[in-house]
């Protein structure tokens, strides 16, 4: 007898997949065929790369590995990311937008036939709660990001984003004070099956000291000021290692910053104009967002202290999912989903505010935190090591919320973010803590 809970959740995951699908090629839908080949930077995949990987990736996980054993963690050949690092795929024979099309859709025919005879046994590792499905969908959804990052870096004529929706730009109220968090202990990570990936498991308590975290992220009039007191200048405010990162890359400014005659200037994608003063500053690396707190007389916070300000809920004694909630997040409750393609006011989407009372924890930037990428107490890889555990360590450092380029089937409170310091290609801001 047809179950019918498996059927809903097939229909579910159709309509998704689909959906998913639309937004990938939207994005590139303006791109020449050279655009779409050219490696725009040495810390990018040319497009038609992450294109073809996003389908491999599906054919791998939804094709072969659902039916049967996990017999690769990444399909083996040219959108293999182990066997080509991003900086030697443009020398790799990639086949033109058509030709990748025409292959996704011959994969997704045959995904959707799977997908007709899929149970959702709650024994099956992959399959309990959809959980592949789930994988894939987010895998897709964070390329989508990393296509972004790669078009706000693209040669030649700035990238002219499809733009569907307007963000808004007045906020309605002011956040500029901190929030003083009790001591206590707090839940932190996560045990879905459905959606969580394995670094945000298992769900475990912590015990934090009390501390203040600032009530929304910093935003680029506070970093203006910083810039203007002569912070980059001033080797006091920075960690050795920033200090040899300064000196390396000459930075004066964020990524995308350029000063004109009448102050700053930044451009996003294809717009380019003064600085919006109550946005959040983005294109920033760790080592800016820690000289900077310094500067503050302030710290970056933890990722845990990161989460307990996103999360707890004092009045029901609990961690929400979501800062507003346990609802789906949405382009109204917060500044998400990409197609703004820019960030917004600080206050400019009213119900995203934790129960705590920190504004804007999820969308518009990715925030830095001071935590180094490592797994949690009791972590197991689930499905791959590869996802996760061949990065821990030191060398990464952890980000939390999500930016305006993050798709909102890809972000809670619990996901974890990780790059290295250096970075500030992503969309990436943060807020400061400081002990009490």
């Amino acid at each position: 007898m047809p179950n019918h809970s498996d059927s809903v959740i097939r229909n579910n995951i159709c309509l998704k997949l689909t959906e998913a699908r639309v937004r990938t090629l939207l994005l590139v839908s303006s791109l020449s065929e050279d655009d779409l080949h050219r490696q725009h930077d040495a810390l990018m995949s040319p497009i038609l790369w992450d294109l073809g990987h996003i389908m491999h990736f599906e054919e791998l996980w939804l094709k072969r590995n659902v039916s049967g054993p996990i017999e690769f963690s990444e399909m083996p050949g040219m959108y293999n990311p182990f066997e080509h690092p991003r900086a030697t795929r443009a020398a790799l024979p990639l086949p033109t937008l058509a030709n990748v099309i025409t292959t996704a859709a011959e994969i997704r025919s045959d995904v959707l036939e799977t997908l007709q005879h899929a149970e959702f046994r709650i024994d099956h590792p992959l399959l309990a709660d959809a959980f592949v499905y789930n994988m894939v969908l987010q895998h897709e959804y964070q390329h989508n990001e990393t296509i972004l990052q790669t078009l706000q870096l693209k040669l030649g004529s700035p990238y002219a984003p499809p733009r569907i929706s307007a963000q808004p730009r007045a906020g309605k109220a002011s956040f500029d004070r901190m929030i003083r968090i009790n001591n206590g202990e707090y839940p932190i990570g996560t045990d879905d099956r459905s959606h969580a990936y394995d670094n945000e498991k298992p769900r475990h308590t912590i015990r934090s000291a009390a501390f203040e975290i600032d009530a929304a992220p910093v935003t680029n009039s506070a970093y203006e000021k910083f810039i203007a007191d002569n912070g980059y200048g001033r080797k006091e405010l920075w960690s050795e290692a920033g200090i040899a990162w300064l000196t390396d890359s000459g930075a004066a400014s964020p990524k995308y910053w350029q000063r004109g005659d009448e102050g700053w200037n930044a451009r996003t994608m294809d717009y380019s104009g003064p600085l919006a003063p109550t946005d959040p500053v983005c294109h920033v690396c760790y080592y800016e967002a820690d000289a900077f707190a310094r500067w503050a007389g302030k710290r970056l916070p933890t990722e845990y202290e990161w989460e307990i300000a996103a999360s707890w809920n004092p009045e029901t004694n609990r961690a929400q999912r979501f800062p507003w909630g346990d609802a789906e997040p949405n382009r109204l409750l917060a500044n998400i989903d990409q197609l703004g393609f820019s960030t917004a006011p600080t206050g400019a989407f009213e119900q995203n505010v934790s129960p705590l009372g920190c504004y804007g924890m999820i969308g518009d930037v990715w925030e830095w935190t001071s935590s180094n990428f490592n797994g949690y107490p009791g972590f197991v890889a689930f499905p791959y090591p590869e996802y996760s555990e061949t990065f821990f360590g030191s060398e990464y450092k952890v980000l939390r919320g999500g930016s305006w380029a993050t798709r909102a089937g890809a972000i809670r409170n619990t996901f974890r973010n990780w790059d290295y310091p250096i970075r500030r290609q992503i969309f990436s801001g943060f807020r400061c803590a400081r002990d009490v």
